[in-house]
């Protein structure tokens, strides 16, 4: 059962004025049906395939021919060459818009291609798994408290949602592809025991800054191999560093940056949580929560096809705000409290005041799991983490 995506309109209305786009995201986030989908007039050819993807990687220009646009070309990361001869054609035919409309899982090592061979030549936007908007709109289900723990606990694969898959084994399934075919192939990881429980590790570490060094003690390994694995988890979409405001550089109070899964199923399996209970009960429920708010702000943007920063701060008082939007120098600052009455009064927000200046604000809200939108003070507003009216751009 297809799942309406948001980021099909920015796709469509792209597509219609650049020779070719490149769709990236994380694995199962929906990219090869999002084109199947709204693309039906396109022929498609998958590179997953080895024998497929040797043809595109070695003789190019037949690839081409066999395989002429306008083309879905999938997980064009398994022949990087290609973009060559992509490059060549598109310069044959300038004010053809949507001839190529290629994916990829692996960001790193198909943005290298991409900036090579198709700078200026092609728009590239991320499709990540589902919002939790998109979700509601599709299912008719209202994601208030409670059905919103449901929600993070399965987070927002498309499958698992329009094919009824139990979570657990989904999650199990797909660690087993991302570590054998992504982790494996990229880094040579001669371990995948290891790799794996990194990767548990950086689950119980989501919400929070980030050590390397701590990390590379609890798994036997140098803090370089962490910053490299953690490389790749960032790259592959599936976290996300955010890093520290900082108004003057001379004053940075924190110079670590913050981890964030982007998707709460994939975490809160990796916590080895099962039920909604297991995440009611978890002391990680409100951490979480910030990572759930934090992935609905990035899907926001990202379906937009807009590339926002998105900052926390925190000074060496305990004062910090969760997550600070710079807009033409002005700031959106966002607060997440799973508590159900908080306070309008907080010291993050006034020390940001006073740093800045309050005429630099734009907003100051406090995200909670209920949903609609009020008044906490003349100044705060409490909002829903769903409908992302909070935002100034929503």
């Amino acid at each position: 059962m297809w799942i309406p995506r948001e980021l099909d309109a920015t796709l469509t209305q792209t597509a219609g004025s650049r020779p070719a786009v490149v769709l990236t995201g994380c694995r199962q986030a929906g990219k090869t049906s999002l084109l199947a989908n709204s693309f039906r007039d396109h022929r498609y050819v998958s590179l997953d395939v080895p024998m497929v993807a040797e043809e595109a990687e070695h003789s190019g220009q037949d690839f081409l021919r066999r395989h002429p646009p306008p083309v879905i070309i999938d997980e064009v990361q398994y022949a990087p060459t290609l973009l060559r001869h992509i490059k060549a054609d598109i310069e044959l035919h300038r004010e053809e818009a949507g001839r190529f409309l290629i994916t990829g899982s692996q960001d790193f090592s198909l943005m290298e291609g991409v900036a090579e061979s198709l700078a200026g030549r092609t728009a590239v936007l991320t499709l990540h798994s589902l919002s939790a908007r998109e979700y509601e709109a599709w299912s008719g289900t209202t994601l208030g408290r409670v059905a919103l723990v449901e929600w993070m606990l399965r987070g927002g694969y498309p499958e698992l949602h329009s094919r009824g898959l139990d979570a657990e084994r989904f999650f199990s399934d797909y660690l087993a592809t991302y570590l054998e075919r992504d982790v494996r192939t990229i880094l040579g990881v001669r371990s995948l025991r290891d790799f794996d429980r990194f990767m548990r590790l950086c689950a119980a570490r989501t919400g929070q800054l980030v050590s390397y060094t701590a990390l590379a003690t609890d798994l036997g390994v140098s803090p370089n191999t962490v910053k490299s694995w953690l490389s790749v988890l960032e790259a592959s979409k599936v976290v996300v560093l955010l890093e520290p405001y900082f108004e003057n550089l001379g004053k940075r109070i924190v110079k670590t940056p913050k981890l964030y899964f982007l998707d709460t199923g994939l975490c809160s399996f990796l916590l080895g949580a099962r039920t909604p209970d297991d995440l009611l009960r978890s002391p990680m429920l409100g951490t979480l929560f910030e990572t759930h708010v934090l992935g609905q702000i990035v899907r926001h943007f990202a379906n937009q096809g807009r590339r926002r920063e998105i900052y926390f701060y925190r000074d060496h008082h305990g004062h910090e705000v969760d997550f600070l939007i710079p807009a033409a120098g002005r700031f959106e600052l966002i607060e997440c409290k799973w508590a159900e009455s908080p306070g309008a009064a907080q010291r993050g927000f006034a020390e940001l005041e006073t740093l800045v200046g309050r005429d630099r604000i734009i907003s100051q809200t406090i995200v909670t799991p209920d949903r609609g939108t009020r008044r906490a003070s003349e100044a705060v507003t409490i909002a829903d983490s769903v409908s992302l009216s909070f935002l100034s751009s929503a």
